[in-house]
């Protein structure tokens, strides 16, 4: 049992029926990401053909009028099959399908839009015309369970009844009870991806008691989208069943360090090694955009809530201001020792990235700020922004605070 004060009791029904005969029939999870752009939401759907690839997925619909993505009077949201994972949960030959979300342009019903939090599609021509540069993106999703979440208590899994525990140190990487919480849930989030055929490459407790990071990558293209999202559903299906809170808030409390999306990334030519660390230094240069690194503020108004995040300590760099360094958690990029020691050969990493980002937008804007000279990305900008300023979200405040 995890160490929790009050776990779900576990039900030795749910386990029985998941050897009972389906027949012919495939049950279908369908998986959106709803309103607020962080939180997923399924439902179920039996299927009774073979499933060879998410085209033979058919299209589907939900209320958005209860997601945060359209009123009452037109709440039919339409769901497109955009990727297909077997099913760690109901096993057998059952599906998760991790959907893109459309909703009608009016009251015609003959032309459907990208809904409010359907960024894959804006991105989607940024990874196509990169195809042939082959960007690889390894994402290092950090998360903190926690025990009760509500207006007035957010506490976490190995945290006191009461105040805080001791000092960040002995938490990070470690084993044994007086340390270690939710090792049980980590363990079980990442055979559950393993099962899926989700490209998770490892995984680690982080520096707060009952923060966990776990690596997705390394993926090409848009799949690190897909794959990101589909394990975020997968840890809250897990903690779910354990009676816990899954959080991707970026910053608990301001005297720990906060949780953090770092993305590292690479094209052929950065992995070959031909240009060295000159290549390097032109990428974050176009990265830094600028004496008044234009680009950097453009970066972190759509990289998450970072306000609170990126503060120049516990291990973060400025939001301000853009800056690279070898083997530097302080800066906004690192570069690898391995890296530097092979001249420029490898990957860097994007620490900026906070961990509630969507992100198709963050490896899409990468993309596009190292390798177009003209950009693709205004479209998905205008997107993000327009959602963001219907959430309550002052863009205008958050942009010039960056200035």
């Amino acid at each position: 049992m995890i160490n929790s004060a009050n776990p779900k009791n576990q039900c030795n029904l749910y386990d029985d029926i998941k050897g009972l005969d389906q027949g012919d029939a495939i049950i279908a999870e369908y998986i959106w990401i709803d309103g607020t752009g962080v939180s997923l939401r399924g439902k179920a759907r039996t299927l009774r053909k073979e499933i060879n690839s998410v085209a033979d997925v058919p299209d589907w619909n939900y209320d958005g009028s209860s997601c945060y993505q359209a009123s009452t009077e037109m709440s039919e949201i339409i769901l497109k099959p955009v990727a297909i994972f077997k099913d760690p949960f109901r096993r057998g030959k059952n599906i998760l399908v991790l959907c893109d979300t459309y909703a009608w342009t009016d009251n015609t019903f003959t032309k459907l839009k990208p809904a409010n939090t359907n960024f894959r599609a804006d991105s989607l021509p940024i990874f196509e015309k990169a195809k042939d540069r082959k960007f690889w993106f390894g994402i290092e999703q950090e998360y903190s369970l926690l025990v009760e979440k509500n207006n007035f208590t957010t506490h976490p899994l190995g945290f006191p009844a009461s105040g805080f525990p001791g000092p960040q140190g002995p938490y990070y990487c470690s084993i044994g009870s007086a340390n270690c919480y939710g090792r049980e849930v980590m363990d079980a989030h990442y055979r559950c991806c393993l099962y899926a055929g989700i490209k998770v490459s490892g995984t680690n407790a982080e520096v707060m008691p009952g923060q966990w990071e776990y690596q997705i990558g390394p993926c090409e293209g848009i799949e690190i989208g897909d794959h990101i999202w589909m394990s975020r559903y997968i840890l809250g299906r897990v903690s779910e069943d354990y009676g816990l809170i899954h959080s991707f808030e970026p910053k608990l409390f301001s005297d720990w360090n906060g949780a953090g999306c770092h993305t590292n990334f690479s094209d052929e030519h950065m992995r070959s090694g031909a240009g060295g660390m000159a290549y390097i230094d032109e990428v974050c240069a176009k990265l830094k955009g600028g004496e008044k690194d234009a680009k950097h503020k453009l970066h972190i108004s759509l990289y998450g809530q970072n306000k609170d995040r990126l503060t120049g300590i516990h291990e973060t760099s400025r939001m301000d201001v853009f800056s690279y360094g070898v083997s530097n958690r302080a800066a906004s990029v690192r570069i690898p020792t391995q890296v530097k020691a092979e001249n420029g050969k490898g990957y860097i990493e994007d620490r900026r990235p906070a961990s509630d980002i969507d992100p198709y937008v963050v490896a899409a804007m990468i993309i596009d700020t190292t390798t177009n000279d003209q950009t693709l990305a205004e479209p998905m900008i205008a997107h993000y922004r327009k959602w963001q300023t219907e959430r309550g979200v002052d863009m205008e405040a958050i942009e010039k605070a960056l200035l």
